[in-house]
């Protein structure tokens, strides 16, 4: 299983719209907005590495006003 979490950096006032588009992805876990230089952080699973970066560069990427993103990729 592909396990990764995100933080992500959004347009100045986007948080909650974006954070309702994550939160409609059955990949998203968990989805949080935080304070200090990134504006969210997700949860991600998937069934493998490749499974994450599909849904990372096809999915969360591409959100209207997701400005960028930093991916953590779990190691077990």
């Amino acid at each position: 299983m592909g396990l990764a979490y995100v933080l992500i950096s959004v347009e100045i006032g986007a948080v909650e719209e974006v954070l309702r588009e994550l939160r409609g992805m059955p990949e998203v876990k968990e989805s949080y907005g935080v304070y200090g230089v990134y504006d969210i952080i997700v949860k991600v699973e998937a069934e493998d590495l490749s499974g994450l970066k599909d849904v990372i560069s096809s999915k969360i990427r591409r959100i209207d006003r997701v400005r960028n993103t930093v991916t953590m990729i779990i190691s077990e």
